[in-house]
């Protein structure tokens, strides 16, 4: 029998292809939707071809609902969770789990007393260039790790503004180039570095005058002096995705602008092959429910990234030194 899927909310912009993955996916099928918008999720309920759910309990209390894909506002995550945790539906969520640890622990008491699996969308976690880079700081041919940079932007705030406008509501969102696209860089930096930062500095900027950041730098800094620098924006483009590790004994780049990566230990940079993904975040999911496992590495970076979230935000709100 198929893993039978709710998706739970269109306003994230990534629901559209979670749909379309769970669409496509052999071993899924949508049979239900509830939208917080009513008539969004009437009409995406009628495109997929499944049963649209004003009330989300209604929805939960379902027979043929064995999982849900939640895309609903950040705010509205541990209420939301938590109900189908307590209903004893998996749960696949996009990223951040919550603005908060506090209601991050809410969340995973709720799973773990369930039974249930707990996975968030971290894609960037099961790409090549993440399993590659892992197994050179793993051969230690970086010597001690120094450095690491990662940047991630778009131009969804400029040009036609193609972002929805209710990512710049931060009762909605908590936050935003960070909070959203800089959760990748973020989550990489925190895997990378191979520990929590003793502290963190977050440098907010607002480009375009809306309520929520657009450009943001966050400055993750270890007990020994090593430094993450995590970059994300709303309005640049043309930017690469890049990421940089530097060390005592050797540097590597992957990105900049075409996805190659390249290392250096002293005699010049040489190309390294970069694998292909071990899956998508929802094939992996699909996979954990089926064999009554949990990814604990997912679960452990995505706790670790919302306190990050938190301090950067916490610290972006100083005004820093004056010039």
């Amino acid at each position: 029998m198929p893993l039978r899927l709710a998706i739970l909310s269109f306003w994230h912009v990534h629901a559209p292809d979670y749909a379309r993955q769970a669409s496509e996916h052999p071993g899924t099928e949508i049979t239900a939707v509830w939208d917080e918008d009513a008539a969004r999720g009437r009409a995406r309920a009628d495109d997929l071809g499944a049963d649209f759910h004003p009330d989300l309990g209604g929805l939960l209390a379902r027979g043929d609902v064995d999982a849900v894909v939640v895309t609903c506002p950040t705010t509205a995550h541990r209420e939301v969770i938590t109900a189908a945790a307590a209903a004893g539906k998996h749960i696949f969520t996009e990223k951040v789990l919550a603005p908060t640890s506090a209601e991050c622990a809410e969340i995973t008491a709720a799973a773990e007393k369930s039974g249930v699996a707990l996975m968030l969308a971290l894609p960037r976690l099961y790409d090549g260039y993440t399993t590659a880079i892992r197994k050179v700081l793993a051969d230690g041919e970086l010597g001690r790790l120094t450095l690491v940079r990662i940047r991630l932007a778009h131009g969804g705030s400029v040009g036609d503004g193609w972002l929805p406008e209710h990512f710049y509501d931060p009762a909605a969102t908590a936050g935003g180039a960070l909070i959203d696209l800089g959760c990748h860089p973020m989550y990489l930096a925190r895997l990378f570095l191979g520990r929590m930062p003793e502290s963190v500095t977050g440098s907010f900027g607002h480009v375009t005058k809306r309520a929520v950041e657009d450009n943001a730098v966050a400055v993750l800094r270890c007990a020994d002096g090593t430094l993450g620098v995590v970059e994300a924006s709303f309005v640049a483009p043309a930017s690469p995705f890049t990421i940089e590790l530097h060390g005592t004994e050797g540097s590597l780049v992957y990105g900049t602008p075409e996805p190659r990566m390249l290392l250096s230990t002293g005699g010049g940079w040489r190309e390294l092959p970069v694998p292909p993904r071990t899956g998508t975040p929802f094939e992996l999911f699909v996979r954990h429910v089926a064999d009554g496992t949990r990814d604990e590495e997912n679960l452990a970076l995505g706790l670790d990234l919302t306190r990050l979230m938190v301090a950067a935000t916490r610290d972006s709100r100083e005004e820093g030194s004056r010039i």
